[in-house]
């Protein structure tokens, strides 16, 4: 049985350390998924996975380099923070390889020492590191099979963005065998279920962001702040709402409460078996119009993980709803073991939404006009939480105060949590 995760009780707090075995199990869990997926296919247990990491970018034309954040399929396999370094892994023997570019003489003078290619194979938990101008020879070496070595490539459809993965580029490309169908969503579904140590980085990144939330509260400046932490590569997805003088109006607590009372209701009823459409729907009040989407036209959450819209939304085979409101929706499954997804109903008051829809003959009929007419200037609402699901339910990660009364004692002051002792009244 998984140990239970400690919340951090403070950003400032040391951060966990990082556990490269994390990538060594996500590695396994690959191959023996490529593995089980070739023998139903009667195909051989041999090839490479084999993956390109990220490339260092500079500020246009300038020779100023930017943050350098790792691509998120490397980062998942590998955990290398580094730029220019492509990986493998063995499907017969499940061996790792890691290659690292080559740095010139002057990268000492400027950026400091170049590690030698040991110091990568210790720290990335890998069977072998050579450079990348070796990848061509230490392929063929390695390959048990007859033939051009196979390798299986990346590449296919991120149903968030609709932007396609980048299949690794070498020189001498024609020497291998190419499979660009198999890997991809082997490794999205391998993404989509979170290891209890993928949930210790994410929980992490849940406790620097409920904290950072906490801070803007004792700002004084009704304002929505949607923001997250990364910690080594895997993040948070959190919004708060809260009046900017610390006080909520009668109108600000009508509209707070409903939308927390959709994300308390959501929440509770999350489990394995459980439809994430069923989910959206039960936030959608007025269905049979679909107007819901008039008042919240974001879908009700996404996958969390290495990235903000972890892919897995849609496997291949699942089409995206076609009617407002679940168009939006970034994923159709039913809810297993293992998931990490965001809640994040919202109501919002959009003139571009509204105006059209209270014009219309067929939606007209549904709003009470002198009541829309008061929230003109309202914005809107928003909370999200990060929630695991669990193998009875489900686990709330984020730790912000939520509650009306909760939010305005920590913006006058009141440490959070909360102490046993603060009284509460109506």
């Amino acid at each position: 049985m998984a140990k239970p995760r400690e919340a951090i009780s403070s950003a400032s707090s040391h951060p966990p350390e990082i556990p490269m075995e994390l990538h060594a199990i996500n590695r396994e869990k690959l191959i023996q998924s490529i593995r089980k997926h070739l023998t139903s296919s009667h195909r051989p247990l041999q090839g490479f996975v084999f993956l390109q990491g990220g490339e260092e970018q500079t500020r246009y034309c300038t020779d100023h380099a930017e943050l350098f954040r790792q691509e998120s399929y490397f980062a998942y396999l590998f955990g290398v923070r580094e730029p220019g370094f492509y990986g493998a892994i063995d499907i017969a023997t499940g061996k790792s390889i890691l290659f690292a570019p080559r740095l010139p003489a002057e990268y000492a003078v400027w950026l400091g020492e170049i590690k030698p290619l040991s110091n990568f194979k210790e720290r990335y938990m890998v069977s072998m590191v050579y450079h990348t101008e070796e990848i061509v020879g230490v392929l063929h070496d390695h390959y048990g099979g007859l033939g051009k070595p196979l390798l299986f490539l990346l590449h296919g459809l991120n149903t968030d963005s609709n932007k396609f993965s980048k299949p690794a580029e070498i020189e001498e490309m024609e020497k291998f065998e190419t499979d660009l169908s198999t890997l991809h969503p082997l490794l999205v579904e391998c993404r989509i279920f979170k290891s209890d140590l993928e949930l210790a980085l994410i929980q992490y990144a849940n406790d620097i962001s409920s904290e950072a939330h906490i801070e803007t509260l004792k700002d004084g400046d009704m304002a929505l702040l949607d923001m997250g932490a990364e910690y080594h590569f895997y993040g948070s997805d959190i919004t708060c709402s809260f009046p900017v003088n610390g006080k909520f109006t009668s109108d600000q607590c009508l509209i707070y409460n409903a939308v927390l009372e959709a994300h308390n209701a959501v929440i509770s009823t999350m489990k394995p078996g459980v439809s994430w459409v069923d989910m959206h729907n039960n936030v959608d009040d007025m269905m049979a119009e679909r107007l819901g989407a008039v008042f919240m036209p974001h879908g009700l959450g996404h996958f969390l993980g290495i990235d903000t819209h972890d892919p897995g939304g849609y496997a291949k085979g699942m089409e995206r709803p076609k009617e407002p409101g679940l168009r939006a929706l970034r994923t159709i499954r039913e809810l297993q073991e293992g998931m990490v997804i965001t809640v994040e109903p919202g109501c919002y008051f959009i003139d571009a939404l509204l105006v059209p829809a209270m014009k219309s003959s067929t939606t007209s009929k549904f709003f009470n006009h002198e009541e829309i007419g008061r929230y003109e200037s309202f914005g809107g609402v928003r909370i999200e939480s990060d929630v695991h699901v669990t193998s009875n339910g489900s686990e709330n990660l984020t730790k912000c105060p939520r509650e009306t009364w909760e939010i305005e004692a920590v913006m006058a002051g009141a440490p959070w949590p909360l102490d046993k002792s603060f009284v509460h009244t109506e």
